[in-house]
């Protein structure tokens, strides 16, 4: 299992469309995927989870994965999160 922090660095947060684009990258991915925010966890691939978490732009999380390609899955994550992925 890989962790790490990252600090969000999309304009407009996550609001429904970098939702939307974030699960369809965590899905391309065959690793289990959990983003945390405080106490709470979801999987990456749910939509209706992402959104419950209401993250904005600057907010620190933590992204968890398991499985076969966990480093790429982080990493993608992490260069979506950093506004590196249009």
């Amino acid at each position: 299992m890989i962790k790490k922090s990252i600090r969000i660095n999309l304009e407009s947060g996550l609001e429904a469309r970098p939702v939307a684009l974030l699960v369809q990258e965590a899905s391309r991915y065959e690793s289990t995927i959990y983003i945390q925010s405080g106490e709470r966890r979801v999987n990456a691939k749910s939509i209706m989870g992402m959104m419950s978490l209401g993250l904005d732009n600057g907010e620190k999380l933590e992204v968890s994965a398991e499985g076969i390609d966990e480093q790429a899955a982080v990493d993608g994550i992490e260069r979506f999160l950093g506004g590196k992925v249009a």
